[in-house]
């Protein structure tokens, strides 16, 4: 991911109808599959002691040919996923 231009933000609005500004941290194909993870922008509800402190995962999916961002289906896909995240981060911070 190029940060050229800055960091990427956008605007997601939850089921209960609050608006959330995420940051853009990092974007993977896995099976076929893209999937984005992101941090909010405001950390003040965010619980310092958790593991992957406020680290939001969602997925690209069509809908209607419109592309929406979704969550992911199960805890396995989480898992999976946010290892994936985890080990390419923590590869970029070796270099």
């Amino acid at each position: 991911m190029s940060e050229e231009y800055g960091p990427e933000f956008i605007t997601v609005t939850d089921e209960d109808g609050n608006d959330i500004e995420l940051e853009l941290v990092d974007v993977l194909e896995h099976k076929g599959i893209t999937y984005m993870a992101f941090f909010p922008a405001v950390l003040e509800d965010v619980d310092e002691e958790s593991d992957d402190y406020g680290l939001v995962i969602l997925k690209s999916v069509q809908e209607n040919g419109e592309e929406l961002l979704s969550t992911l289906d199960s805890e396995e896909e989480l898992t999976e996923v946010y290892e994936l995240f985890m080990a390419e981060l923590f590869e970029d911070e070796e270099e």
